[in-house]
């Protein structure tokens, strides 16, 4: 298969990705090519953390952040160095419609983007916040929750815009127009999080230890990170 003028091997396109409804590997790879124009804005230039099912979604599942060895030379890369190590990991960039068909043949069925673009990783270029709802919570307080952030939000003139995360949790990010750095971006999220904790302690929580999430939401502002990455849209 020539897609853009690059070959693409497709595998096992008959494979059941998806066993409840029988969506195979050929119609997953149809259905990223569908909405190519849609997702790739949201990609581009910016690293990616693969989550792959090569069984499936009812099997087991890995995350591989290393482009693997047999990437093909015309998809575009990007190093980062590792948090503990002076070693580089070496991120792949889905620019392109062959490189997006070529992840999904990959079964990669989720993708990380960071919230920085190569080759300013550094550089968020939005800020983001996880509504995780704990043990005895559910996705009507990850919306309740939500509508404090975002009114919040407005107060202070940033324009926010929702994302489902695909469970129980929601996505909220806040576009970021100047140069600005995740050591400004972490504080100010935490800050958020825990002025909404001060206000409704009955329903939000800003701090990581489970225990304390029980029947609440934890507004997760952690992920404004150089080196953690989010689930795409």
């Amino acid at each position: 298969m020539t897609v853009g003028g690059k070959k693409l091997a497709l595998s096992n396109l008959e494979k059941v990705m998806y066993p409840e409804t029988g969506f195979t590997k050929g119609q997953v790879i149809d259905y990223y090519t569908g909405i190519a124009r849609y997702i790739l804005p949201h990609l581009k230039s910016r690293p990616i953390t693969s989550k792959r099912f090569p069984n499936g979604v009812s099997g087991q599942y890995f995350y591989e952040k290393d482009a693997p060895s047999f990437t093909p030379h015309w998809i575009k890369t990007f190093s980062v160095p590792r948090t503990s190590e002076k070693s580089l990991i070496n991120y792949i960039l889905i620019n392109d419609l062959p490189t997006l068909i070529w992840s999904a043949n990959m079964a990669n069925l989720e993708l990380h983007p960071f919230l920085a673009k190569a080759p300013h990783i550094q550089r968020p270029t939005m800020m983001v916040f996880d509504l995780d709802p704990g043990d005895g919570a559910d996705i009507l307080q990850s919306c309740e929750v939500a509508f404090l952030v975002k009114d919040l939000l407005d107060r202070l003139d940033l324009k926010s815009f929702v994302k489902v995360s695909g469970s129980k949790g929601i996505h909220l990010h806040v576009p970021l127009n100047t140069n600005i750095t995740y050591e400004v971006t972490q504080p100010f999220a935490k800050s958020i999080a825990q002025s909404l904790e001060n206000e409704y302690p009955n329903l939000v929580v800003s701090e990581m230890p489970k225990a304390r999430r029980k029947g609440k939401v934890f507004v997760d502002w952690s992920q404004n990170s150089e080196h953690k990455s989010t689930v795409a849209v």
